[in-house]
């Protein structure tokens, strides 16, 4: 089970996920994000570790240009981070380090 707090579209919007130049499109994101954390949930060890980037038994699921970061033996599953695709693998790192802390 994933723990997912109770987050409307314009609450996310609001804290800029995703970016919402097109609010139809900012929305069917938001959306796709929300269906992979149900997958996430119902099977958390169905995507892959990056130990290029965190030595923690994460695992990271793609979602269009965005990657939810979770922790799959955490009861409920644990989301660390969800960061956009196109950022330096060294940046996404720094991230986890900081998230590990």
């Amino acid at each position: 089970m994933v723990l997912v707090f109770q987050f409307c579209s314009s609450c996310l919007r609001r804290v800029g996920f995703p970016p919402a130049r097109n609010i139809d499109a900012a929305d069917r994101v938001i959306g796709d994000v929300f269906e992979a954390l149900r997958t996430i949930a119902s099977s958390p060890q169905i995507e892959h570790s990056r130990s290029d980037l965190t030595s923690q038994p994460l695992r990271f699921f793609r979602v269009r240009d965005y990657l939810i970061v979770y922790a799959p033996e955490e009861r409920p599953v644990w989301i660390v981070a969800v960061v956009h695709g196109r950022r330096n693998p060294r940046v996404m790192a720094a991230i986890l380090r900081i998230r590990d802390k």
